[in-house]
């Protein structure tokens, strides 16, 4: 009941209390950021495709068929989880050629594949790993530079 009365009492000139607490008013002062999102610069062109969106019912084999449409396969593989043997959704496929990569990335992208659609795009090369020289940045085990607790330190 009380704020059904503080909802009479505020004057809102007529547009509701919608209008008056709506971030898309047209008398709000503050517009929000709009997300720019850097996309990142083109993979280089090589034989090894990442292939994303796979069903969890793809194999290896059905990857290589469906690819080996566009070209020489030397190589088709569906990354799967350790445990329940399923797709994780993505894979590689490797061809023999440059010409035949790029066909197979002409001709399979945006393709259903099982019943989903796929995606296929020049891989890029897997980031190399931190150096263990630097241990102030180290997590985990490597980190000697925390604190260390325990009844020694007391």
């Amino acid at each position: 009941m009380a704020l059904r009365a503080a909802a009479t009492t505020i004057p809102v000139a007529g547009r509701g209390l919608r209008a008056l607490f709506s971030t898309f008013s047209s008398n709000f002062p503050f517009n929000p950021p709009q997300a720019q999102v850097e996309k990142p610069p083109p993979a280089e062109p090589s034989t090894n495709l990442f292939v994303s969106g796979l069903s969890k019912r793809t194999t290896s084999e059905g990857l290589r068929d469906a690819f080996a449409k566009h070209g020489e396969v030397v190589n088709a593989r569906v990354v799967t989880d350790r445990v329940s043997g399923y797709s994780k959704g993505f894979g590689f496929v490797r061809y023999a050629t440059l010409e035949d990569s790029a066909a197979g990335i002409k001709g399979m992208d945006g393709q259903f594949l099982d019943g989903w659609v796929i995606f296929a795009e020049y891989a890029r090369p897997r980031p190399p790993p931190p150096s263990m020289q630097d241990n102030s940045t180290a997590g985990g085990y490597g980190n000697y530079s925390a604190p260390m607790y325990g009844r020694n330190n007391m």
